[in-house]
Order: C-alpha cells, then structure tokens, then sequence
C-alpha cells in the first residue's frame, strides 16, 4: 500500500467521528516506510477480521463490510471503499471472524453465517448449498445442532474463529464445535471434511473461554479445574489428559523436558482422506493474481507432486504400521546404524512453475545437509539462537498430499538417531515440501558449520533429552490417544457479547463478575514448525494442555499463520512456533515451547495479533497514550522494488528473501503517537490494523489511564511477590526467625498480599477487555463500581495485616531476615521500593508494602475525571462521584490506620517491658494514655499511681503504676464493646470529672484541664463508636450507643459469675435479646430487661446426678420463670403450664414418663405455689385409675370421681389423700354401694347396697370392696316390678361431684390473664385488643417455620376488628368468621383457650374416664364451657346481646325505612352461645362425648340395631306395606344412572333413595345444628320425592309422614342412632327445640323410639 499523507478526518469526512477510527497498512517495508491509511466510513468500526488476502470490519448498527481479494465473487475491493454485505441487513452482527479465504459474521441471536471458499468444508453445509459448494459467494446460515440432547437444539454461538481450512464456534454453554477439515479440528473421526459443526468432544466439560486460529492448527483459553480434581485423579489418568502437575515458566530451574504426559496423538488413519482427497481443490480463483504481481496462491501444498508413486509408496509403508509401532534398527526404513537411509525424499518434488533452477542440487545440498544434522553435533553459537527447523514449513502438512514433514515429524521420534544416543541433539530431518530458496539452503548449511565450533546443542525436535532412558521413553509412547471422560460442568451464564475483536472472546467472568485468571491454553492441529508449543514438532489429533503456560495467567491467545501467541495478565507475552521472520520477538531457543517475547523495560503489553509473518502488538508506555509494536518480516526500499518487479513470487511464501530483514525485538512504529488511543490490534496475511478513540472530554484518555495505572501496578504487585514474598515466606517456613507470632503474621501477611493482588489482577484484566469494547460498554459497568465492596474489604483486609504485623515489630526481623536471603537482589529490592526519601533499615519494607494504599487516591482521582464529562444530573455522574466519594475516604481513613499503627508502634518501644507485654495484641492501636498524669481515679490517694491507656478495643486502667519505667502491680482491662461514657456536670469543686459505666461496675476519672477532659471524652466516644461499627466519629456525649450489641464475660460474684453473655445491652445492663452461657453449662437465651431475663426465653440447667439437663421454654419476669412455659426435667417429667416466681402456679400439666422414680402418670389441673391445689385431673396410669377433683397441696382432698380400668365408678369426698366420708360406689354390673368410706374403697358405716335386679341390702358395712364385705342389715326385695329402677339410681349419681362450672377456672383465669385482666371481665378492652395484636405479632417473628396459610390467617388477626359498635344481622358475621380464624390458631389467646379445653376434656373423658356414667358430667361440662367462653368473647365485643337475646337488623336509611317495616318484623336473629360458639368446640370434643353417647345407649343400640338388620331384608314394597305407608306413596319408577326403570315387588333398596342417602349423612357431621340441617333436608328430599305421585298441592299430616320417614331410617340403616338423637337433644339450641326443626327432630326420635318397640318375631 502506498503511503501517502492522511488528512485531518474534518476534511475528509462531512461527520468527524470520535470512535471507531479504522489505520491500515501492509506488515512488509521499513519502520520509515509504513504508513497507515485511515479508512472513512459512516459509522465507527467495533471490529475488523483479516484473512490471507481479504478482510471484514463491523461498524455500529451490527453492519458489515468487506475488502481485499473476494476470490469468491471474483472482485477485488479497495480498503478505502469497502463493500457492505447487503443480505447481512437487519442481522444485527455483533461478530466477524476471517480465515484463509472464507469469512463468518455472527447475530445477536447467537446465530452464525459463513461465505467464501468451501473446498474444505470450512463453509460447511450452509442452509442454501450442497456439499459440492466450492464457494458461497453470499454469507448463508449454518445452524449449530447439538444432537446430544432429546430433542436435538439449536446451540447459541457467541464467539467465531476461522483458519485456512477449517472454523471454529464457541457457545454460550463455553462449548467448542468445529468443522471442515484437518487434524486442527480436533475431533474423533477420519471422514473429512466435516460439513456440519461438531463438538470438540476433548473438551466437553471444560470452560472454553476463547478460541483462536492459525492456519492449520487451534488454540483455545480453557479455564483450569479446580485444585482437588488434579488430587483425585490417578497419575495414569492425569499423564493420559494431558495434567501433568503445573508449573510456570519464570519459575523453573530447568529447561523445559518432553515426559510422558505429551503424548503424540497423530492418527494414521487420517492419510487415506488426505492421499484420496486431489490438489485441484486450490484451482480456480485463488490463482488470481494481486496487482503486485504475486500470485494469489494457495498454500504449498498446492503444488503438485511428479513422483506421485514414490510419495505414496513410502507413506503407505508408514500408514501401515500400527500405532505405537517403534521403528527398529533393523527395519527396512532405517539404516543399521540407526538412522534413516539416503534416498529420494518424496517431499522434495518439483514444480513445473518452481523458483528453483537446479532441483537436484537443491535435493543433494538438503541430503548432505540431512547427513551433517544426524551424524554430527550441532552447537548453536551466538549467532545462531534459531535452529534451521524455524525455515521449514507446515504447509506440508496438508489434507490434499501427504508430505515428508507430515511424516518426519509424526515419526521422528521413533527413530534411534545418533545424537539422541550420544546425549546430543542434532537437527531433525529438515526437509519441507516448500519451495525453498537455494541460497536459503546454503546459507542455512554455512550458520550449521560455524555453529559447529560451539559448546552448546541445540534441537527443536529433541529438547534436553537426558540420555537413553528419555528417548526410550518417548519411543514408548502411544501414537493414538485416549478420549479423556467429559467432567461435570459448572453452570456458566454467559452473557451475549458485545461487537469486539477476533481474537478475544467476550470476557469470562467468575462468580464475582471478574474474569477468572486461573486459565490454561490448549493446543491441536500441526505443529511442524512447533506453533503447538509441546515442545516438539507433532500434530496433534485433540486438544492437549500446554503446561509451560499453566499458572503464567493468559488472558488471550492469538494464532498466525503458523506461530502463536499468549498474553498473560502481568502484560507479559509467550511466543512460539515458526520465527523465520523474527515475528515471536526474541531468538530463544527452542521455539517449540512458549517463550517470552523480549520486551523493553516499562512496556506493558495489552494486545497481541499475530499475522502471516509478524506480530502486533499493543501496549502501554511512559505515557497513558498506548504504542504499538511490531516484530515481524521486514522489507528494505530496494529489496521491495525486486520483489514487485517479480510476478513469479509466490504470495504464501515464508523463507524471506536475502534482502529481506527482521529484528530480534518488538520495535516501536513511530506513527502511532499522531493516531490517538488504539483501543485494539488486528493482523492477518501481510496486514495490519489498529482501531483507534479520539479522546473527547478527556473520557478515553481517563479510561486508559485507569487500565494503564492498574496494569503496572499488578506488574509491580507481582514483581514484590516473586522477588520479596515468595523467598521470604519459603526461608521463613523452612527455618522460623521472625518468633511465633510474628511468623503468624508474616504469613498473614502474604496470604492477603496474594489475595489483593489476585483480585487487582482480574480488575486489570477486566478494564483490558473494557479498552477493547468502549463503544459497547457502559461506564457504570466498571468494576470499581460494580464490585465496590470487594474492593474496600480487601484493600481493608490488607491493611490491617500489614499494620498488625508493623505493631509487632515484625519489620525490624523482616528486615535482616531480608539481608539474609535477599542479598544478591537488594538492587531489584531499592528498584521496588519507591520512595520519596532515602532512608534506611526497615523502613524500606514498610513503605514498600504499604504502597498499595496509593492507588485508593488513583481510583478515587480518575473516578472524579470520569465523572465530570457527565453532566451532574445523569445516572452515570451519580454511580462515578459515589465511587469517587467511597474510595477517596476508604484511602484517608487507611491513611490514618497507617499512622495509627507507627504511633502505636512507637508507644511500645517506648515503654517495653514485661508487665505491658501482656497488652500488646497485632490488633490493638493505642488511642491515648495519661503517663502525664492528664486523667487520674476520683478520690484517690496522694501517693497513689493511676495509669489510664485507651486503646482501640479496650480501656486498661493500672494501679501503682511507673509509666515511666513500664511497671505496674494491677490493671484491669475494660472493653469498649461494654464500656459508656457520660460527663459529670461541673460542680463547685471544679472536679472536670468523667463518669465510666461497665457491666459490673463504675468509677468516675478526673482530668487535670478542660481541655483533657474534651480530649478523653471525645477520644473515648469515637474508640466506642468505631468498635461498634461506626464511622469512628463519635457522637454527643452521653447519648452515643446507649443501647448496642455487644459480647461481655462477667468475673464478679452473682447469678451470672463467668457467664458469657452475647446480645443487646441498655446504659450497662443486659438488654434485649441475648445469650448467657456459664461455664458449668447452663445457658439461657432469650430476652432480658433491665440485667435480669425478662419475656421469652429457653433455659438449660444441666443437672449432674442424672447427667442429663433440665430444659425450660417460656416466658421469664424480673429473672425468674414466670408465665407460661414447658418445662422438661431431668428425670424424665414434663411440665406445660404457667409459672409465678419461679414455681409452678395457675393451669399446668405435668407428665410422668418412663423415667419416672413413680408411676407414670398425667396431671392437669390447678397449681399454687408448686403444689397441686384446686380442680385437677390425676391419671395414675399405672394403676389404671382416674382422679377427676379438688386437690390440696398435692393431697387429694375434696369432692371427686374416680373411674377405674375395671370400670368401677366412685363419687364421694376425699380428706387426706384418700376416700373419707360419705360415697357412692357403683360396678361395672349397676351394683351400687350408697354409703361412709374411711379409706380407699373401704367402706366403714352406714350404706346401701343397690343390687342390678332391684334387691336392696342396707345396715353396717366394713370392708374393703375388692376384698369382700361384711355386713350387717336387712335385705329388701321389691315385689312389684320396678323397669324405672335404674334410672332412679342413676338420678343418685353427680350429687357429690364438682359442679361443672367450677372445673377449669384456671384455663379460663389464664386466657383472662393472657388479655391483660387481673380477674374475669376486669379490665380496659382496648389494653385487650392491643395485647392481642402483640402477641401475635411477637408469635410470627419468633416462628420463621409457619406455612403460608398459617401466616395469612395471623396477618389477618393482627388487625383489630371493629370491636365497640352494635352488633348487628350485618356485622354478627364478621364476629363469627373472626372467632372462628382466631381459634384456627394457639397463638392467639382465644386458640390457646379453645386448644387447652381440648386438651383437658380428652385428658378426663378419654381411656379410663371412658365410662358411661360420666356422661351427664361431660355434658354439664361442654355447657360450662361455652358459659365461660361467652362471658369473654362478650367483653372483647361488648355489642353482643346476652344468652338467648336477639341482635336487631342494621338501620336503614330515612328513604327507604317506611318500605321496611314489615322486613324488620319479619326477621328476627337471636345469638346464644350455643349457636354461636359450639361450632368451634364440639368439632374438637366430638370423639370423646360421642363415645360416651354410645356407652350410655349401648343396650338401647343392639336392639335397634338387630331389627335394623331384620326388618331391612324385607323388599321395598313388602316394607312399605309392612310399615302402613299409603299405595299412593309407593313409588313406580327408578331412576338407574339416569336409566328410567319401573320398581316390582322384588327391588329393594329403590324407593326414595336421596332421602336416604341424604339421612345418613347425620353422621358425618359434628354440631346439632348441622344434625338438624341434614333432618330438615331429608324431609325436603322426602316431599320433592312424593310430589310427582300426587296431583296438586298438598300438606303432611303425622298419620301419613311417620310411617314413610320410618322406611326410611330403616334404609338409612345408622348405627349409633340413639346416641345421635341423645346428643342433639342433650345440646341443640333451645330456641329451635318448639319450632319446624324441633318436629322433624321429634319426628326421628319417635321413629328410633317405635323402632325398639318392633316386636322380635
């Protein structure tokens, strides 16, 4: 390209741009010469992609445009005005990607579109064309399909990279697929090309982050497996997947060795795909030739082979061995010295177009040479870094014609050569199929002679071999690899990347949303001229890792045609592969491994391109404005005009001219300070370019200065680590000389050294990618404001390690343990430490490490440049000037840390000395200290000595102190977590006196001055605040952190001596919730007030003799249990009641388990004062007897019942704890004993015995009645039959029992107690309400488990209801849905109260108490229930009418009231508590009170029952007839599923079927009310059933209803029907019993009364 000057873009472009500026120019020519040239366009560029001869460039708007050699539309394009790609409109393309001779672009979508040459399948199989496509001329779809998954989907591609033959495709999910042809796919098969995309299956698994390709091989950026997967793993498996154990390059002491772990997995079988597969897929437009002259040539390869029997002959000998086979000396390939025969070399073929003139010569000069390389020892001498390997070529290594490279290299390392077995490496068969220059040849034979003279040997193919052992070895090997197991993959999201570059893939970020450093690079393809970095000239069928570069952090990789490039995070670069025209920067040898670019001092690489024959490289400088350099093929003024002047040159050739020249170096091009910012670099063929930013309002340029500063800082943190840390930290681990704390924190101090500068690494890395992509990135995107707390926490981190190990005095051993390790680097060491004055000793080392905290101030600074080219009002001036504010305070308040720790350094050296070693902690800072008698104790002595020293954590007062010498008897120590201050007002005594509050006790300090007293005052508030977690800037006095969180351990006598107490504090007290644990194990947590428990909490007590705790749950008052709580002890009982000062008073239930020393048993009753005292039930389980009565202090004594398991009921007095005075004692057989009782079931007096037949014996009874009694009286037998007998002696039972509404009164005083009364119905409501709404508040805080019902329905209740209004019909149901929500749940006090009474009546009436003689009691005691449960449900809601009273219809309004006087007569609601609250009951005490019913009714049931079964066996219409049910009301018709069928005089169970099944729903329900409702819909059932058989209206008379209802409760057939009916008239609402539903329930009751009265036959 010709040079030519550049105009300012205002006169060359209508509308300057300011981003995206395109510089181009050809790689070949002088520093002096090259010019680039400045490409207009519309729009910015975001990407350009460059190929062999072409190139693409992607501007704003996702538009693409093409220029160069488009071979495949047989155009050639200017750069200056290139071509859009019309049919990639509206696609919005965020990617392109250019190969040898096809292109790609990639959507926003994720999806791909490829066009060009397709004679390798590198197109693939495109939507539009066929596999014999040689070319797409227009960029056409190709899907990526991932066929593993059911069903086959379509893969999001976000990354592309495209080499002479082949393409590869990275995917959201980091996955790689590939397609076209050649080993540098990397995939399992030997069927090329491969028209669809495939997965790289060696890499599923892993986290491909970016891709690369040159021309026949592939370099891909993997993220490492964590540590622990490389400790698992077998050494088989980790030599077998390529993971050899790590190590870095700058970091080993050998040169690099070739071990088992590279293996060779070259596949044989490949050669019959590349010998079938014809040379004439390069013919066509790539012949075209370039206005220069040179041809538009294809690769070597190309070029035909005349001896093409000889060439195929001997590879076919090679295809044939196995894999592995070793090659022996007495192989017909071989010499029987070991090395390879003279003879023709089929690589060597002639060119009917060849540059060469004498073709034999050349092929006799490469055989001698040949001999030369085997049989003598090749020393490189100085000027000969760059072995002769480095002018061969991998374009032998084709798929059209097998090679002799191809060969050799697979090969060569099965063949025993002489200078392997000499320990000596030689040059290893450097034929190439390439055309080669016969000057080239010559001279390269002259540098071997004179290389000769040397010492040192040197090979590319043989690198160090160490002896026979290592060539054995190597000899071993596999030649076909073994496909490592895919591992589990890790979920990555990966974001749709932005437009960028080729190279680099959108930025990999970890969890923390940096990009991950711990990164590997991994390596396939051909690697003739050792671009695979493995040390050796081996293709390589699959991925295998490079382990040189493992560890060194690459960030990118780049690939020219056939060397590559790796860029690592400290700005370093790794170079490898062919360096025939210096383009890897240096001339190490050998170039078969990576190996660092040689870089000038102070250039920090960013960037890296690598083109055909160069390097491009962008970087930072002395200044912000970034430099590129260039390392490559270079060409002189005159050398230049040969090369056009010859149209036979062939374009692809890579042996440079003898005119030609290159450096050893990156140099500097000159022209790139006049650009402006480059933000990126691009290579490809012989081009390069660079997109540049023009720095407007200073943004790009603070932008650049921020990456630039961040990147030489992680240089600087690096160098610091590997020159100082690292050998400090190994000498310290071996052989400890710092002491044990300091070694402590010496190694502290690496540990965040290293984390501080992980993270500045990944930070440097992240801005990199964001220079590459400013026009796609928003600025509040930074990581500096994105991840702000990771930042401030570790720059935090660090300094404190730093301060505490500079406090220890750990710098003053650093410093000559440094002398001692260092001493040959103290010049690198001076170099490290930039200071700003010369001074000596340990100094150095402090300053050194705590340079770090400078770039807080760089942070903040170009923070406040970003933000001012915003205007103040947008979001991102807000997000930049708080990240600005934030950092620049993080840097002053470490400023003043640093100073804190030298002041407190200082303050130890000046007063060291035994007695104040024990204070010093790593820590501790001192804040101030009265050694000048500023501040002394209050009243104290005159010749008393006080020391006060405040530091950051506690306050230390000393007694009988010397501060002067460091000497003290006492001291105390106070922390300031638990430490208040408050001034004392000024008195007339001038006392300027300070009172100081601690938990166990206070003093008072008095200053010497105003001015003290300030001083102490305000330093001591600020030490309070910043222990707190404050700001450090205090506050008022007196009222700063008056109510905190702290942790404290008490030492003084009392209830908490040495407990350790966490939690809320108040003014030097426990406060709030907290935790107290002492050291015996007793722990108390919960809430406290005022220094004592106080509210709920949970309480262990260990207790020693059973070895096992006491457990306590609930409430406390004043530091005793108080209030209801669960009480678990030791020995197995279980306590769940109220408390009052610590005992058992109120409602409780205590369990006796099997641990018990007694019987199990279960108590529930009343307690006062720990005793059992009042009403209780005692269930003696043991003896299978229960006690239902009045209890004194834990005596039964009083009235009661006792049922037994035998079925025994007593009733009567106890006194004493047994059965004294008058009783009656009834059996299970009726017998009923009337009379006085001296002792348990003794009798001793006057009675009555009351036989089951009606006799009667009255007199003296003594005795015990299980043992036998003696009586003597008269016996009576009545002559008349009495039937009512029984029931007369039932009346007799209840007249000694306690009456029903005074059991229970303690559940009730609680619920009283629970609402804040003192007594029933003495209270405020609102204080009511209100407790109410606390209590459930509390109860949902303190229960995170609720379910999402319990939670709504406890939202709800927290609401108070409108509570003071009349009750109306309108309102009356908003109290009922309210009561029943509120008993859904014992948190609230109605709940709790409804709960316990369950509880108590299952605790009496259930087991032993299941005695039918109980039931009237049980029935009484239901009615006193809902009695009490009214009276509290009235004073929540005082607008209730009494019992039975009637709540009136709202008020209508004044229009329409006269039209509603009749309505209002009309209805009328009367609420009882029945009706009201036995819905909520009954439910719950149905089980019990029902199997009651059906104890009492058992006799009445079996003869319903028996002829239930015995008349129902009778067919329908004998029934009816039998039952007197009029014809009329016979039935005629059925319907059968909706089956209309006539009833004959066999159907049975046909006739009115829904009145039955609608009857036996009685059952099923709970409630008398309910009960009712299924009656009244029986008799509705039964009418709708009767009206069709009857013609108009009509009335039931009692004549026609009774006989047809009695069919059918027969149908029915309920059992327990007697029990049912006993229960709805025993508890139905009293205002219904004379109405409609009163006569139907008379009606059922009359049926079950005839029913018993069926005669038997």
């Amino acid at each position: 390209m010709e040079c030519r000057e550049e105009r300012p873009a205002d006169e060359q472009a209508p509308t300057p741009l300011e981003r995206g500026l395109l510089h181009i120019w050809q790689s070949v020519g002088s520093c002096a010469q090259v010019c680039p040239e400045r490409v207009f366009l519309s729009r910015p560029v975001l990407q350009t992609a460059l190929g062999e001869h072409h190139g693409l460039l992607l501007t704003q708007g996702g538009l693409v445009y093409s220029f160069g050699e488009l071979l495949w539309r047989d155009l050639s394009v200017p750069v200056s005005d290139p071509v859009l790609e019309a049919s990639l409109l509206g696609r919005m393309v965020v990617r392109v990607a250019a190969g040898g001779f096809h292109c790609g672009a990639l959507s926003e979508q994720g999806n791909v579109y490829v066009w060009g040459e397709n004679t390798a399948g590198q197109c693939g199989l495109t939507e539009r064309g066929i596999a014999a496509n040689i070319t797409v001329s227009e960029p056409c779809p190709l899907t990526v399909v991932d066929s593993d998954v059911v069903p086959p989907a379509a893969v999001r591609v976000v990354n592309l990279a495209f080499g002479r033959e082949h393409s590869l495709a990275l995917s959201a999910q980091n996955e790689l697929w590939a397609w076209g042809s050649g080993c540098q796919l990397g995939l399992v098969t030997n069927t090329f090309p491969v028209w669809r995309p495939q997965k790289v299956e060696h890499l599923s698994g892993r986290h491909v982050i970016q891709v690369a390709c040159g021309a026949y091989h592939s370099l891909a950026l993997v993220r490492s497996l964590p540590p622990q997967n490389y400790n698992t793993q077998k050494p088989s498996e980790k030599r077998e997947r390529g993971q050899s154990p790590h190590y870095t390059v700058t970091e080993k002491e050998e040169p690099f060795v070739v071990d088992g772990g590279h293996y060779c997995p070259l596949g044989v079988e490949l050669t019959e795909v590349m010998t079938s597969e014809t040379s004439p897929r390069r013919r066509g437009p790539r012949r075209r030739l370039q206005p220069g002259g040179r041809s538009a040539g294809s690769s070597p390869a190309s070029v035909a082979s005349e001896d093409g029997k000889s060439n195929t002959k001997q590879y076919s000998i090679m295809k044939n061995l196995p894999a592995g086979t070793k090659l022996e000396p007495d192989d017909p390939l071989t010499q029987t010295d070991g090395s390879p025969k003279s003879q023709p070399l089929p690589g060597c073929r002639s060119n009917k177009k060849s540059a060469f003139p004498d073709e034999m010569e050349l092929q006799s000069l490469l055989q001698k040479l040949s001999c030369h390389s085997l049989e003598m020892h090749h020393t490189s001498g100085p000027g000969d870094t760059d072995s002769l390997s480095s002018y061969t070529s991998d374009d032998s290594c084709v798929s059209s014609t097998p090679s002799t490279d191809l060969l050799t290299s697979s090969y060569k390392e099965d063949f025993p050569i002489k200078s392997q077995s000499n320990n000596n490496s030689g040059l290893a068969v450097p034929y190439s199929s390439s055309p080669v220059c016969l000057e080239d040849v010559r001279l390269c034979l002259e540098a071997e002679e004179q290389a000769l003279k040397g010492k040192k040997s040197s090979s590319l193919t043989n690198i160090n071999q160490r002896g026979n052992t290592a060539a054995n070895r190597r000899r071993s090997l596999p030649g076909t690899p073994t496909r490592g197991s895919p591992r589990r993959r890790r979920p990555c999201a990966c974001k749709p990347s932005s437009a960028g570059r080729t190279q680099a893939a959108a930025p990999e970020e970890a969890d923390d949303g940096l990009p991950s450093l711990d990164t590997e690079v991994w390596s396939w393809g051909r690697g003739s001229e050792g671009q695979l970095g493995h040390g050796d000239q081996l293709a390589r069928l699959q991925p295998l890792c490079i382990k040189p570069l493992t560890g060194e952090e690459v960030i990118q990789v780049a690939a020219g045609s056939h060397h590559s490039l790796a860029l690592t995070a400290h700005c370093q670069v790794y170079s490898w592969g062919s360096n025939m025209c210096g383009q890897l920067g240096h001339v190490n040898s050998p170039v078969t491994v990576p190996q660092q670019t040689k870089l000038s001092d102070g250039l920090r690489v960013w960037d890296v391109s690598a083109g055909q024959s160069h390097s491009l490289l962008l970087a930072d400088g002395d200044c912000v404005q970034p430099v590129l350099l260039y390392c490559g093929q270079r060409q002189e003024p005159m050398s230049a005009q040969s090369e056009r002047s010859n149209p036979n040159q062939r374009s692809c050739q890579r042996s440079p001219n003898r005119a030609e020249s290159y450096t050893v170096r990156p140099t500097l091009l000159p022209f790139c300070m006049e650009m402006g910012y480059a933000s990126s670099v691009c290579s490809g063929g012989q081009n390069c370019t660079v997109l540049v930013d023009q720095n407007v309002m200073g943004f790009i340029s603070a932008i650049h200065e921020m990456a630039s500063r961040e990147r030489q800082f992680y240089c600087w943190l690096n160098s610091v680590r590997k020159l100082l840390l690292t050998p400090l930290r190994n000498r310290e681990s071996s052989c400890p000389s710092l002491g044990e704390p300091c070694t402590h924190l010496f190694f502290s101090l690496c540990e965040s050294f290293v984390r501080l500068s992980t993270l500045i690494g990944r930070h440097s890395t992240s801005l990199t990618y964001f220079q590459h992509d400013v026009q796609g990135r928003d600025v509040t995107s930074l990581p500096l404001l994105m991840q702000t707390e990771h930042f401030l926490d570790s720059y935090k981190e660090y300094c404190s390690s730093v301060g505490n190990f500079q406090v220890m005095g750990g710098f003053q051993s650093l410093r000559k343990l440094s002398l001692e390790c260092l001493d040959s680097q103290q010049t690198v060491l001076a170099q490290l430490c930039v200071s700003d004055q010369s001074v000596g000793g340990d100094a150095d080392l402090v300053s050194l490490l705590y340079r770090p905290l400078q770039q807080l101030h760089q942070y903040s600074r170009v923070l406040l440049k970003l933000a001012a080219c915003y205007d103040v009002l947008t979001a991102e001036y807000q997000s930049l000037h708080q990240g600005f504010s934030q950092y620049e305070s993080l840097s002053l308040s470490l400023l003043r840390r640093k100073k804190e720790a030298e002041t407190t350094l200082l303050f130890w050296k000046t007063h060291s000395g035994k007695t104040t070693e024990v204070l010093r902690l790593p820590q501790r800072r001192v804040v101030c200290e009265s050694s000048n008698r500023s501040l002394t104790l209050q009243n104290a002595g005159r010749f008393s000595n006080h020391w006060f020293m405040l530091f950051n954590d506690v306050l230390v007062h000393t007694q009988g102190a010397i501060p002067s010498q460091s000497l003290f008897s006492t001291h105390h120590v106070y922390p300031l977590t638990c430490l208040w201050v408050k001034p004392v007002t000024e008195d007339s005594s001038s006392l300027y006196a300070i009172k100081i509050t601690c938990p166990e006790e206070s003093f008072t300090v008095v200053a010497s001055t105003p001015q003290e007293k300030n001083k102490w005052l305000r330093s001591i508030n600020q030490a309070v605040d910043q222990v707190l977690g404050g700001g450090g800037q205090g506050s008022s006095p007196g009222v700063m952190g008056m109510s905190r969180t702290a942790s404290y351990t008490f030492t003084g006598e009392g209830r908490f001596k040495d407990a350790k107490y966490t939690g809320g504090w108040l003014a030097g007290r426990v406060h709030g919730r907290g935790t107290m644990k002492w050291p015996d194990g007793q722990m108390y947590s919960g809430n406290f007030k005022n220094g004592l428990e106080d509210g709920y909490g949970e309480c262990i007590i260990p207790n020693k003799t059973l070895n096992k705790p006491d457990i306590y749950q609930g409430h406390w008052r004043e530091g005793k249990i108080h209030g209801f709580g669960k009480y678990k002890y030791a020995s197995g009982e279980v306590y769940e009641g109220c408390f009052s000062d610590g005992q058992r008073h109120g409602y409780g239930m205590l369990s006796s388990g099997k641990m018990a020393k007694k019987s199990s048993s279960v108590f529930i009753g009343h307690w006062v004062h720990d005793k059992k005292t009042g009403y209780g039930v005692y269930d003696d389980i043991t003896r299978g007897e229960k006690y239902m009565g009045v209890w004194l202090d834990e005596q039964r004594h009083g009235s009661a019942v006792v049922v037994t398991q035998h079925g025994v009921y007593y009733e009567g007095t106890f006194r004493d704890n047994k059965m004294s005075g008058p009783g009656l004692l009834v059996s299970d057989d009726d017998t009923a004993l009337h009379g006085e009782f001296s002792d348990d079931w003794t009798v001793n007096g006057k009675g009555v015995l009351s036989l089951a037949n009606g006799d009667c014996l009255e007199g003296q009874f003594s005795g015990e009645w299980t043992a036998g009694l003696k009586v003597v009286g008269t016996y009576t037998k009545p002559v008349v039959d009495e039937p009512e007998s029984k029931d007369r002696s039932s009346v007799l039972l209840g007249q000694y029992v306690v009456p029903a509404g005074q059991r229970w009164v303690c559940v009730f005083d609680e619920c009283w107690s629970r609402l804040g009364c003192d007594a029933p119905g003495r209270g405020e409501r609102a204080a009511a309400w209100e407790n109410i709404a606390v209590t459930i508040t509390t109860a949902r805080r303190h229960s995170p488990d609720l379910s999402k019902s319990q939670t709504k329905v406890l939202e709800c209740l927290e609401f108070i209801p409108q509570h003071g209004e009349p009750v109306t019909t309108a309102n009356y149901d908003n109290i009922r849905r309210y009561l029943i929500k509120a008993c859904e749940t014992p948190l609230h006090p109605l709940g709790w109260l409804v709960e316990t009474l369950v509880t108590v009546y299952r605790m009496t009436y259930v087991g032993v108490g299941s005695n039918c003689r109980l039931l009237r009691q049980a029935v009484q005691e239901v009615q006193a229930y809902l009695t009490h449960f009214y009276c509290i449900v009235r004073f929540l809601f005082p607008g209730l009418p009494d019992d039975g009273g009637i709540i009136p219809d709202p008020p209508a309004s004044p229009a329409g009231r006269h039209n509603s006087d009749t309505a209002e007569q009309a209805s009328v609601m009367v609420v009882s508590c029945s009706s009201l609250l036995l819905p909520l009951l009954l439910p719950r005490l149905y089980p019990p009170l029902f199997t009651l019913y059906c104890l009492q009714e058992e006799r009445e049931e079996a003869q319903y029952w028996e002829r239930i079964l015995r008349i129902n066996k009778q067919p329908d219409q004998s029934l009816l007839n039998f039952l007197g049910v009029q014809e009329k009301f016979w039935p005629v018709w059925m319907s059968i599923l909706g089956e209309r069928k006539q009833i004959v005089s066999t159907s049975k169970d046909a006739c009115f079927v829904s009145a039955v099944e609608t009857l036996q729903q009685i059952s099923t329900t709970f409630t008398p009310s309910d009960k009712l409702l299924v009656i009244q819909k029986t008799f509705e059932e039964l009418t709708q059933e009767v009206k069709p058989l009857l013609h108009g209206d009509f009335l039931w008379c009692m004549d026609d209803l009774l006989p047809l209802f009695l069919y059918v409760v027969f149908r029915a057939r309920i059992r327990n029907l007697g029990a049912e009916v006993n229960l709805i008239e025993d508890l139905m609402d009293p205002n219904v019993q004379h109405g409609e539903l009163g006569m139907m329930f008379t009606t059922l009751k009359a049926c079950y009364i005839q029913i018993q009265r069926e005669p038997t036959t």
